[in-house]
């Protein structure tokens, strides 16, 4: 079997290119029909729904927010609802919004000067991710962030999340896990890659992610062991005999 060797960097946190939000006029309500009316109801009854698993997870987070600062901050963010296969962020575009991940997953990977792409990162649902320095909201990103399914997910900007909670001891320590994670997910990267051959790594990473076989395609696990999908394939049926 032909392994292919490949050391990740530092990991890359996640955020949205630079949108603008787009507002629609207002319009008269005399002037709707009552199904138009009743479906824009439905919408916003639909939207305050989809809210409230956002403020919670402010709110679990950030605890030291006011309801009003929750709300308020909640009221500047933007629900995504990407399909599978469509992309979050591309190369070229900039950092400048932090995200969680309602439900669904993402990748983040890279193009090689051969065109072939390499995983770097699985974000599931539950996950905050956010750039950690101005360097990186600063510099167009050189990867890709797409949704392996499909994906509900809020975005915030940067500069309207440390307004709210920059000064708070939550956030402060929010920052310090995710620069403490950072360092410990590289070294172990690199431990595993110089260590480890295709079987521990694939073994290593059952143990660490089991639900990622579950949810994450073959030829992605793949990429992000550093081997190819027909190499993955054959180490998963050689496993299973051993387990018979």
């Amino acid at each position: 079997m032909q392994l292919r060797y490949n050391i990740t960097g530092a990991r890359a946190l996640i955020v949205t290119s630079a949108q603008r939000e787009l507002r629609s006029p207002a319009v008269p309500i005399a002037g709707l029909a009552d199904g138009t009316l009743r479906a824009m109801q439905n919408e916003r009854a639909a939207d305050s729904s989809n809210r409230v698993g956002w403020h919670h997870a402010l709110i679990r987070r950030f605890p030291e927010m006011t309801p009003d600062a929750v709300q308020a901050l909640a009221a500047q963010s933007r629900r995504c609802a990407l399909r599978r296969g469509e992309p979050l962020l591309r190369p070229g575009e900039y950092w400048e919004k932090a995200i969680w991940v309602e439900a669904g997953a993402l990748r983040l990977y890279y193009v090689d000067s051969l065109g072939e792409e390499w995983n770097k990162n699985f974000h599931l649902e539950g996950s905050f991710v956010w750039p950690l320095t101005p360097w990186l909201r600063n510099t167009p990103v050189s990867f890709c962030i797409e949704a392996i399914e499909s994906v509900t997910a809020w975005t915030i900007h940067m500069q309207a999340l440390e307004a709210a909670v920059g000064e708070t001891s939550s956030w402060i320590r929010t920052r310090l896990d995710a620069m403490s994670f950072l360092l410990e997910d590289k070294m172990r990267r690199e431990q595993i890659f110089l260590q480890q051959d295709a079987r521990q790594r694939y073994a290593t990473l059952l143990a660490e992610h089991p639900d990622w076989p579950m949810r994450i395609p073959q030829r992605h696990l793949a990429s992000y062991l550093g081997m190819t999908d027909v190499s993955l394939s054959r180490l998963r049926a050689r496993m299973r005999l051993i387990k018979g």
